[in-house]
């Protein structure tokens, strides 16, 4: 979170004041989400974003609940109609989507990198897409094996008319989206655009009004799009939180400035990695997230040495998720080029006491 967004969210806890600065006499918890002082927030909230990731007129933006993982299966319970889906496996999240969406229709795999470890991307030339797909799943970056789509793929250029559908979760305002790729875009907002609570759905307007019988009301995209995300009460604290995210990410100059910003600090760490002798990052150097960067010691011995002076420097969270051991460095809008910087030196000083 940035630390600005923190500060007016405290500042504001006990009487959130609107843009003129009047009070509210309450705080943004207390409020009923069908008051004039929300309603205010949240519209705010949604043109922001709108504007910020440049969202055509023809997409809904929905606030929902339930995180990306109920989106597994919420989707599928729109879109697929109880027919086929193709999915392409690049990692945890992506394998956790298509064993979700199996319990609602024919959830295919198109390609998998597991083989490679998923340290690469299945070329869209190889996808195996059905003619009959009611859509194509993809993760657009993977937390934990750190692969991410440095280009979104052209399923018209392939021959397929289905839509694609993006898990876009832990990069969301890291990068702008090539929205005429997309038919749908979801993701939880706690990686970079708030607290967990809120999940945002992106959903091109033809794709909705299809939601299966047995889909839960408060999860039909058509009566969340009718009722503006207002069909049963919504995450109100997060929407706030996200809007307060929202305006630091215009302050910051927009998705272009973060976008570039994420850069620099992705080739800080990855070309330290790429010239060192004790750590290695296994990911092909196509598709390495900007996000999250796992790397090893080629001497896992030293895993606890590294992690005890890290947490002594104040280098959080570095352990890797368990299921693939070594380091994670989670780089996320937020985190400013000097934390990189920070965590870069230490690595260097770490690997000159191990020689």
């Amino acid at each position: 979170m940035p630390e600005a967004v923190l500060q007016q969210a405290a500042a504001e806890m006990l009487d959130w004041h609107d843009a003129q600065g009047r009070s509210s006499g309450m705080s943004v918890m207390e409020m009923s989400h069908r008051g004039k002082e929300f309603i205010g927030i949240y519209e705010q909230a949604h043109n922001d974003l709108r504007e910020l990731l440049a969202v055509p007129a023809n997409f809904k933006i929905l606030f929902m609940q339930g995180g990306g993982l109920a989106e597994n299966a919420i989707v599928p319970l729109n879109l697929s109609q109880g027919g086929a889906m193709d999915f392409v496996l690049t990692g945890s999240w992506s394998q956790k989507s298509q064993k979700e969406a199996a319990k609602y229709g024919v959830a295919r795999v198109a390609a998998s990198a597991q083989a490679d470890g998923f340290t690469t991307l299945p070329s869209p030339a190889t996808w195996q897409i059905g003619a009959d797909s009611r859509y194509v799943h993809i993760c657009g970056n993977e937390t934990i094996h750190g692969v991410e789509y440095q280009e979104l793929p052209d399923l018209k250029a392939l021959g397929c008319n289905a839509p694609l559908v993006v898990d876009f979760s832990s990069h969301v305002a890291s990068r702008s989206v090539d929205w005429s790729r997309i038919g749908l875009a979801f993701g939880g907002a706690q990686k970079n655009l708030g607290p967990a609570g809120l999940t945002l759905v992106i959903v091109r307007e033809d794709l909705i009004g299809q939601a299966h019988p047995h889909c839960p009301s408060a999860f039909d995209y058509k009566l969340v799009a009718d009722n503006e995300s207002m069909y049963n009460t919504p995450p109100t604290y997060s929407i706030y939180i996200a809007g307060l995210v929202f305006q630091w990410l215009k302050k910051q100059g927009g998705i272009a400035a973060m976008e570039q910003r994420n850069i620099a600090k992705a080739q800080l760490l990855y070309d330290f990695l790429d010239h060192s002798s004790l750590y290695v990052n296994k990911v092909a150097k196509d598709c390495r997230s900007r996000m999250n960067v796992p790397f090893f010691l080629r001497d896992e011995s030293r895993n606890e040495a590294f992690l005890a002076g890290a947490k002594a420097a104040n280098l959080l969270q570095l352990k890797g998720h368990k299921s693939v051991g070594g380091m994670r460095a989670s780089i996320y809008n937020a985190m400013p080029l000097e934390g990189v910087q920070v965590l870069v030196a230490y690595m260097r000083e770490f690997e000159k006491t191990q020689a």
